[in-house]
């Protein structure tokens, strides 16, 4: 089974009990409409990916992992929709959970999802419960006040903030997470170790995303552009030019396949960094630096 397939079995499995008893309707519809159709499912890919590189030996605990790491992601992007922050109305190609569903749901599926998260790792890790503590730890961190997306999101609250701060906390710390959980789940000793990959994996995404919200297509991204401009926001192309974001991105994903710590298949790892790599721009932008 690839990795798309495993993802989607597992967000189901994950969604399917709060579906039949006594989730309230609306609430059900919403969570499984923040979740599904998904996006590239890139950081639980990552995950898996991971996990793989690290001779797995047990898929339940690694597709969980890489199941909370999605569920956190969707909290994320319902959040971010919501009035109080960009006020988006669309979201993967469709209207962002609050357009559908309101405001007060919007809210609560954004919580729910976090909750869900959690619930899916302790029950994902009940076959190998020596794996649980480090699992909670790392996704924990992720989503906390001190480097996680909470404070990602809340810095754009704040006056001013440096764009790598930004960029570490809103999009690298679930990048991080992800590299490091897969490492945890696949039992590493030393999940620390996959901390870099994921953490400059997770700066180029948002070097490309910042890229695409001024060059690219609201139709082929699924979701409004120029929000970091009529936001204020930290963005790459304004703080380092469009060419330094070109060449910052590729300075990213080549430290990123460097970091890969030693593995069964870190080979195959960087080759699969290298081809998602390359598909994060459109064509005309890859080489333009």
């Amino acid at each position: 089974m690839d990795a798309t397939s495993r993802i989607e079995q597992a967000l189901t499995a994950v969604l399917a009990p709060a579906e039949s008893i006594g989730c309230p309707p609306q609430l059900a519809a919403a969570i499984r409409y923040a979740v599904f159709p998904g996006g590239a499912r890139i950081r639980p890919r990552l995950c898996l990916a991971v996990a793989r590189a690290n001779a797995e030996d047990d898929r339940s605990v690694s597709n969980a992992a890489a199941a909370s790491i999605e569920l956190l992601h969707c909290a994320s992007l319902v959040h971010d929709d919501l009035p109080c922050f960009d006020n988006a109305d669309m979201r993967r190609g469709k209207l962002s959970v609050h357009r559908a569903f309101g405001e007060r749901l919007g809210v609560l599926v954004g919580d729910a999802l976090i909750v869900q998260a959690f619930q899916t790792l302790a029950n994902g890790a009940s076959r190998v419960p020596q794996r649980l503590a480090a699992l909670l730890q790392i996704v924990g961190n992720s989503v906390g006040t001190s480097a996680g997306i909470v404070a990602g999101q809340a810095w754009e609250c704040e006056p001013r903030v440096g764009l790598s701060d930004y960029q570490k906390a809103k999009t690298g710390a679930l990048f991080a997470a992800a590299s490091m959980a897969g490492a945890a789940a696949a039992g590493c000793r030393y999940p620390e170790s996959w901390r870099a990959l994921g953490e400059r994996l997770g700066e180029a995404y948002q070097v490309a995303d910042d890229i695409l919200d001024v060059v690219g297509n609201p139709l082929e991204l699924g979701k409004p552009t120029g929000r970091d401009a009529l936001l204020s926001r930290p963005n790459a192309p304004r703080e380092l030019g469009m060419h330094g974001a070109l060449q910052r991105l590729e300075y990213l994903v080549a430290g990123a396949i460097d970091s890969i710590p030693a593995c069964p298949g870190a080979d195959e790892l960087r080759a699969i960094i290298m081809t998602e790599a390359a598909g994060l721009l459109p064509e005309k932008f890859r080489h333009a630096a």
